[in-house]
């Protein structure tokens, strides 16, 4: 019988990929850089290993938000401090923390441990079009 491949650390190969956040829903954006920055996109998946891509998105103040989310969606920040509580709607998000808002979203989907505060590392999101990683020749991936 034949055992299951595992991948070892040393042998990940990783891609670099641009993303254009122009008119892309939130959600489906999230999901997509989470999966591929987890590595789920490969064949040679392995749970336990860092074994994803590294992501650039771009033109993160036009990502989409559908329905009435520009006003209802609400982010909330503590300080800690009695009365500490920020709210911000995800219009406020959009026009002047754009990166924070993906950033959030694909935080949200990958996994709250050590290997998750790797793997959230190899996210790069930009507010325009422009990007500082040309040298290292990212593919276009297009998100429908």
């Amino acid at each position: 019988m034949k055992n299951s491949f595992m991948q070892k650390k040393e042998t990940v190969k990783r891609d670099w990929y641009v993303i254009d956040a122009t008119d892309v829903s939130l959600g489906r954006l999230a999901t997509r850089v989470a999966d591929v920055l987890r590595g789920k996109h490969k064949p040679t998946y392995t749970p336990h290993i860092d074994c994803g891509d590294y992501v650039i998105v771009v033109n993160a103040s036009k990502v989409n938000l559908t329905g009435n989310k520009l006003e209802d969606k609400v982010y909330y920040d503590h300080s800690g401090y009695t009365g500490g509580l920020r709210e911000r709607t995800a219009k406020e998000m959009r026009e002047n923390y754009p990166t924070e808002m993906i950033e959030r979203a694909v935080r949200g989907m990958i996994p709250h441990t050590r290997l998750g505060r790797e793997v959230i590392k190899k996210l790069f999101v930009y507010e325009g079009s422009e990007h500082p990683h040309k040298a290292q020749k990212p593919v276009e991936m297009k998100i429908k």
